[in-house]
């Protein structure tokens, strides 16, 4: 065994001395011997590729698989030779002083090497390395714990009661506080208790996060077909010293670590101890269905026709088609801008309707087509909240909640008139900065000062208004302009921040066709009831959202002319007398959005007029329900003015796009002048 052992220690330092692993070794030891200044501990992270050290020896590689606390040894054994013979730290005594993290770069990509955190039983006895990943859904303030700690004999004439360092100890994977510091320590030599010398304690950074596995984030859509079961619970990731801070609530990861089980008193959690991090960005498909293909084909020759005939056969399982087109474009214009970068164009939609029972079904079934769909429980936050750390630090946890676990999603929130004042307010303030700010009293949570935690809200937010219900509430205006809606329930603020207001059309088939819809849908739920529900299925809507949504596009000349002509001349003829412009700086944000969703839904790379076009019409239609009609005096419905039945309606349809182009270049040319010159002042 000791032949063994001592082969191991010298492949291991070949293989330091190939990777540059000895290199940036003897750095760190300039670090620890240029300060002069003596430890009880000498910690030291060695990057180690397992596929690497198994070519160099098969029985090394598998005992830092397998057993990677006697591996760390190994480590430790060839570091403490290489510190004392190359004269590394003058002030190193003992080999017991040498702590080493080692940090696998990747693990074997099989099964047994992954710990799946919905199955069960949760395998934390090995104390091996495994790979998972799932999102983080809360996260602990960063907190103190004992790295080492150096103990003496409390005999005086013991040789270990004073300057030795003979009794070290140092945290292991699992270990708490009161196991790495006890007080029932006795001499080997002289049989006495050990004190531990509180001078040479090492502390590091802790911090707490639970996560939970993505399958989790299925349970908080609203409509799935997805009619399997299964379990999930959070789990405890413990992130040390140079991890800590490393995760941000609501991400994705994928993390390398060792299980363990912590004992609180009575009870027992299932934990691991993360020795690497990495951002998980699950890239998606590269490719969308042959029926989507030999239909972008079929609508090649106009760049309006394909989006008008996605948005018309658009969730045939929840409502006929042809109905709600403005709505269902609307919903797919914002499905597919959704991105997890910062700074990103978002797309919000606020819907007035009457048909909430239709309308919910259809932003249910229509967020289950991204993998961050999530649906807001009414019991619960939708931004994050503090509570106390349950694993007994006293410390604050802060809690992802709904937007958060939304992130690069959808997070639909019911019905707005639901919702209190204050919750108003603080949904106004994120849809403006797209950030939430969490407060942690200090004195609540045993901190010295109070702390304040800025939280990124990635995310497009879904919401709807009862009109029926609204109105029984407050008492109506009556001096309404032409094309206005009565939608003074809102906060005025709040209306402006929401991208799009949309008011649902009545559906432009017979009323008898959803009637006969939904109730052959109650009779049977599974049923196809149209050919295109079997031509075009939910996953080729997934397929195709995900990739439409990671195209890049970008602007052209014509239409950012076309975006800004529009913009300004909209400024000049939407005021009034005492609050000025009645359009929101917001606006032109919204349009670019809109412009570049619709460029993505047609799968093209650059943002054409056409595309700006129907933005501008969007954005009219929703400025017109809420402050009246403008010089522009846009039709009620102008994205879809007719049905769309045959080739000839969409030939119609087309025609009357480029009419509504022509009087667009009127308004620009008669209220916008000097379009170059007054859109660098703006």
């Amino acid at each position: 065994m000791h032949h063994e052992i001592q082969k191991m220690r010298e492949i291991a330092l070949v293989y330091l001395d190939r990777s540059g692993g000895l290199q940036k070794f003897v750095h760190d030891c300039k670090k620890y011997n240029d300060s002069k200044q003596s430890y009880a501990v000498y910690r030291f992270i060695i990057s180690i590729n397992p596929s690497d050290i198994a070519e160099l020896d098969a029985m090394l590689g598998n005992c830092i698989l397998h057993n990677p606390i006697q591996a760390a040894q190994i480590f430790q054994s060839v570091c403490f030779i290489a510190i004392k013979t190359l004269s590394l730290i003058e002030q190193l005594q003992t080999e017991a002083q040498v702590s080493i993290l080692l940090k696998p770069t990747h693990l074997p990509p099989l099964p047994s090497y992954v710990l799946s955190l919905s199955a069960f039983p949760f395998n934390y006895t090995s104390q091996r390395f495994y790979m998972s990943e799932g999102i983080a859904i809360a996260m602990g303030t960063v907190t103190k714990y004992t790295q080492g700690a150096r103990f003496l004999c409390t005999e005086e004439t013991c040789p270990f009661s004073e300057g030795s360092f003979r009794y070290i100890r140092v945290h292991l994977p699992g270990a708490t506080e009161s196991a790495t510091v006890r007080n029932d320590f006795v001499c080997s030599l002289c049989s006495s208790p050990l004190q531990e010398d509180m001078k040479f304690r090492v502390l590091g950074d802790k911090q707490i996060v639970e996560m939970i596995d993505a399958k989790a984030l299925n349970a908080l859509k609203g409509f799935s077909n997805d009619k399997s079961h299964f379990r999930i619970q959070t789990f405890t990731v413990f992130l040390r010293d140079e991890l800590a801070n490393k995760m941000k609530i609501g991400n994705h990861y994928k993390i390398i670590g060792i299980p363990a089980c912590v004992q609180n008193g009575l009870q027992a959690t299932a934990c691991i101890e993360v020795n690497s991090v990495q951002l998980c960005n699950p890239n998606g498909p590269s490719f969308v269905s042959d029926n989507f293909k030999y239909l972008l084909s079929l609508t090649s020759s106009s760049c309006w026709r394909f989006t008008a005939i996605l948005a018309n056969i658009f969730a045939s399982q929840v409502v006929p088609p042809g109905t709600y087109n403005t709505l269902k474009l609307a919903i797919l214009l914002s499905l597919v801008q959704t991105c997890e970068k910062e700074n990103a164009d978002y797309l919000d939609l606020l819907i007035v309707t009457s048909d909430t029972l239709v309308i919910d079904r259809l932003l249910n079934y229509s967020i289950c087509l991204l993998p961050r769909g999530i649906r807001h429980p009414p019991s619960s936050e939708i931004f994050p909240s503090v509570s106390k750390d349950k694993h007994g630090t006293g410390s604050a946890s802060i809690h992802a909640c709904s937007a958060v676990l939304a992130k690069g999603g959808i997070c639909y929130i019911g019905d707005l008139s639901s919702y209190k004042k204050d919750k108003l307010e603080l949904l106004q303030s994120v849809l403006e900065s797209r950030m939430t700010t969490v407060f942690i009293p200090g004195k609540k949570y045993g901190e010295e000062a109070d702390q304040q935690v800025t939280i990124s809200v990635q995310t497009n937010f879904w919401s709807f208004v009862d009109v029926d219900s609204s109105s029984k509430k407050h008492i109506q205006k009556d001096n309404f302009l032409i094309g206005q809606m009565d939608v003074s329930l809102i906060p005025p603020n709040l209306l402006d921040v929401f991208g799009l207001l949309i008011y649902r059309e009545f559906p432009s088939c017979q009323p008898s066709s959803l009637v006969h819809h939904i109730l052959k849908k109650a009779i049977n739920p599974e049923a196809m009831l149209y050919k295109v529900s079997q031509q075009f299925r939910m996953q080729d809507y997934e397929e195709f959202i995900l990739f439409a949504k990671n195209l890049h596009v970008e602007l052209s000349s014509e239409a950012e002319n076309l975006i800004q002509g529009y913009y300004l001349a909209s400024r000049r003829v939407r005021r009034d007398s005492i609050h000025g412009s009645t359009l929101s700086a917001s606006a032109l944000k919204i349009l670019i959005s809109l412009s570049k969703a619709h460029t993505k839904l047609s799968l093209r790379k650059k943002v054409l007029e056409e595309d700006a076009l129907i933005a501008i019409l969007l954005l009219e239609s929703s400025l017109t329900l809420k402050h009246g009609k403008s010089a522009l005096c846009i039709a009620p419905n102008p994205v879809f003015p007719f049905d769309l039945s045959d080739e000839n309606s969409l030939q119609q349809r087309d025609s009357y796009l480029m009419q509504c182009h022509h009087q667009l270049l009127k308004f620009i040319g008669a209220y916008g002048p000097g379009i170059q010159t007054n859109a660098n002042e703006e």
